[in-house]
């Protein structure tokens, strides 16, 4: 039963995950094309009224006209104003307990890779939320202290980023940096949003509409902040995209030198998002065409698949020396070796047990498709199977499939 419930934890809150991450990356990325897309209102009596920026759209079969005022509406706000943050926090909080029921719960076998670091799984569980929180306590220091020098802080970030992402994969399973280092960078983004964008705009907006004096710069403060932490999310957001995509990929979180896989992904992202930035203001004839930037994002993704191109190694299996045939009875001291823990008498995830030879041979072709195809099982490698023994599952289910 405990097994049953935690299947459906992990797809509920990963459903829940992804749909706050869609309306929140959304709406972030319909913001900035707002952002950029605004000219001045040529119309007096939207002048007259402080409008600073407007916007014609079409979408749904209705025309839209967006209206952005840097000081509150003279003529006052006669309807309900919306506040963009659930979004932010149900990601955040969504992802944080699917982290949790995945990795924190199981720590021992999906935190702790001994080849890697050996330590306690409690240890490796605390050092894992350390990663988060002092990520931010850093990233929020250095925009405090550097105010608005963005290229020493963009600079910093990039630091701190390679270093993190270096530590993780030198502390925690392969896979599990790989969460680690996306969830990071996660994490300053929606508290960006929890401390600064949001408490921000509620100080200014309660100002503004309260009827009495205020100091116009005084308040334009907080609307910087809020503009620097939008922009960092922004340029967030395509590295975290791809380090929570990333990590179901063992070809990637396996190589050799993980940590610099990811990174280059992180380049690549980052590349891709500030194609799409620029791109609205080449559109308005306010800059030249940033194509430069899509063409690096593509030769640094072709520049890294050629780079990981694997190699026979001195390792690698030896084919000709395989048995032509592998039984059942062959295959069991596999099973009970690599996979009892998660699918036997105890723990049947998916509800699964492969202490059990129908349900090994019903489930065949998945199994040689999760172990031996994409090598995603056993999950994070955990009970470390080799790579001989994934070759005599491949050589047992091709069996099969010739009777």
């Amino acid at each position: 039963m405990e097994s049953y419930l935690f299947d459906w934890a992990n797809l509920l809150l990963r459903w829940l995950h992804v749909i706050a991450a869609i309306a929140w990356i959304g709406s972030s990325f319909y913001f900035v094309f707002l952002d950029k897309n605004l000219l001045a209102p040529a119309d007096p009596d939207l002048k007259a009224k402080g409008v600073d920026g407007v916007l014609w759209s079409v979408h749904g079969g209705g025309f839209y006209h967006p209206q952005k005022y840097m000081v509150a509406p003279k003529t006052g706000i006669d309807s309900k104003l919306h506040w963009f943050y659930w979004e932010a926090y149900t990601t955040w909080l969504a992802g944080f307990a699917l982290f949790a029921v995945m990795y924190l719960w199981n720590a021992g076998t999906l935190l702790v890779d001994k080849r890697v670091f050996d330590w306690s799984p409690v240890a490796a569980g605390v050092a894992a939320v350390g990663f988060l929180v002092v990520f931010w306590l850093l990233y929020d220091g250095i925009c405090r202290i550097f105010k608005f020098q963005e290229k020493t802080i963009g600079a910093l970030i990039v630091v701190m980023v390679v270093f993190g992402t270096w530590l993780a994969y030198h502390l925690f399973s392969a896979r599990a940096a790989f969460l680690i280092s996306g969830a990071m960078m996660a994490t300053a983004m929606s508290a960006n949003v929890f401390f600064i964008i949001i408490p921000g705009q509620r100080k200014v907006v309660n100002t503004m509409l309260g009827g009495k004096p205020y100091d116009k710069d005084a308040l334009a403060v907080y609307g910087k902040q809020g503009k620097q932490r939008s922009v960092h999310n922004t340029y967030f957001t395509l590295p975290v995209v791809i380090a929570m995509l990333s990590n179901h990929y063992n070809f990637a979180y396996n190589h050799a030198h993980g940590w610099l896989v990811l990174l280059l992904l992180f380049v690549v992202g980052v590349l891709i998002r500030q194609y799409f930035v620029l791109r609205n203001d080449w559109h308005l004839g306010k800059r030249g065409n940033p194509w430069p930037y899509a063409a690096a994002s593509v030769v640094v993704a072709i520049g890294t698949i050629a780079w990981m191109i694997p190699t026979p190694s001195a390792n690698a299996v030896n084919e000709a020396a395989l048995p032509k045939v592998v039984d059942y009875a062959q295959l069991k001291p596999i099973l009970e070796k690599r996979c009892y823990l998660c699918h036997g008498a105890t723990v049947q995830q998916n509800g699964l047990r492969f202490d059990d030879e129908n349900v090994v041979m019903a489930h065949a072709a998945d199994i040689y498709r999760q172990v031996v195809v994409t090598k995603n099982m056993p999950f994070s490698n955990a009970t470390q199977m080799t790579d001989e023994e994934r070759a005599l599952v491949g050589v047992w289910f091709k069996g099969l499939s010739t009777h």
